[in-house]
């Protein structure tokens, strides 16, 4: 999705993005009862992960955590894949939340719209295919401060929030494909599994 305008931080060391047939990408993510200093560091170390990937989400399961915690930043791919955002009804720069820490995020279509377009994963690098999502949605999580963020979004915002909050619910994209369509990654997703598997 086009890489990011952030610089990379040399003080953060990205993290290791587990692959599809990890346990951590099929669980339900605790609740996160204190932003303390260990959940600063993991959403600032997730942040430079998800540059270093060019990533436009990434949600702590996907670094083997399963916490209610993850993070995006769309501004990189604007140009191709646009977004919009709205506080209190009224329309703010998407800049101006990004790049995005969503803890303990809670996710409400808005309206009966729905768009496909296609998804991708950094846990499953290679597979793509296309996803019918609600267009606009309502966000309501904590930020690092521990303060409420509560927006609607619309275009690659909010498809991005849907992905990764799914994945905190241990759900992934491929969980939305028809048996079809999902029988035609099943080589690539061998693939995945047999890497993943300890044995």
């Amino acid at each position: 999705m086009g890489r990011s305008k952030k610089q990379k931080s040399s003080s953060i060391k990205p993290l290791e993005v587990v692959k599809y047939g990890h346990p951590a990408l099929r669980s339900k993510g605790r609740t996160i009862e204190k932003i303390d200093e260990a959940i600063l560091s993991l959403a600032e170390e997730m942040i430079e992960t998800m540059y270093e990937q060019d990533g436009c989400g990434l949600a702590a399961h996907q670094v083997g955590r399963a916490l209610q915690l993850a993070v995006i930043d769309v501004m990189p791919a604007f140009e191709d894949r646009p977004s919009r955002a709205w506080v209190g009804g009224r329309e703010i720069e998407i800049d101006s939340l990004m790049p995005l820490v969503m803890i303990n995020p809670k996710i409400h279509p808005v309206g009966d719209e729905r768009s496909i377009e296609t998804e991708g994963c950094l846990s499953m690098p290679g597979l793509y295919d296309e996803v019918a999502r609600p267009e606009r949605v309502r966000v309501i999580c904590q930020d690092l401060d521990g303060s409420t963020l509560d927006f609607e979004a619309e275009g690659l915002l909010s498809r991005a929030a849907q992905h990764e909050v799914d994945h905190l619910h241990g759900i992934l994209f491929i969980d939305h494909l028809s048996a079809e369509t999902l029988a035609e990654h099943q080589p690539l997703l061998r693939k995945f599994q047999a890497k993943a598997s300890p044995f």
